[in-house]
């Protein structure tokens, strides 16, 4: 598969959590303020900020230079770095337990038909799943280095996986 480096103690801590996954996810082509994060999670301010810290703390979010708000306070966006892309949570239960946390809740928020999905069940041996595995990599890899425009549409993926029994 690809070729990513083992996340820190602190850093598998911090993805963890379906909140802070879908902080990252709305961060990712647009700065938010812990404001706007909370309203577009349907949460208290005071709840993200404390996902929002430690987001920023290990790195998955940059804070970017501070605005004026619609009353004239100062407010700081915050901006994904794109750092969870490049580690390996391979065997950490928590962590996928998040992501799985995370794409339900963001599956739930869609309206019907918005939803694209497929499933397949194929019988190969252990060669061509290592070699599916990387295409795929390679492929999710490629689109996301990819240079996206501003105003692009923006989709999410969730990829699993698993053995069929």
């Amino acid at each position: 598969m690809r070729d990513r480096r083992p996340a820190s103690e602190a850093e598998a801590a911090a993805l963890a959590s379906g909140i802070r996954l879908r902080i990252i996810r709305l961060t990712y082509a647009e700065a938010l303020t812990n404001k706007e994060i909370a309203q577009r999670l349907g949460r208290d301010p005071a709840t993200t900020l404390h996902h929002v810290r430690k987001l920023v703390d290990t790195g998955f979010l940059a804070p970017q230079p501070a605005r004026r708000g619609n009353r004239g306070a100062k407010e700081i966006p915050y901006l994904s770095t794109g750092k969870s892309w490049d580690l390996s949570g391979e065997g950490d239960e928590a962590l996928s337990e998040a992501m799985l946390e995370a794409y339900l809740a963001e599956i739930a928020e869609l309206d019907r038909g918005e939803l694209d999905q497929s499933r397949l069940v194929v019988r190969v041996d252990a060669e061509a799943r290592r070699e599916f595995e990387q295409r795929l990599a390679d492929l999710l890899d490629e689109f996301k280095n990819r240079s996206t425009p501003e105003g692009a549409e923006q989709f999410a993926i969730y990829v699993a996986v698993y053995p069929s029994r």
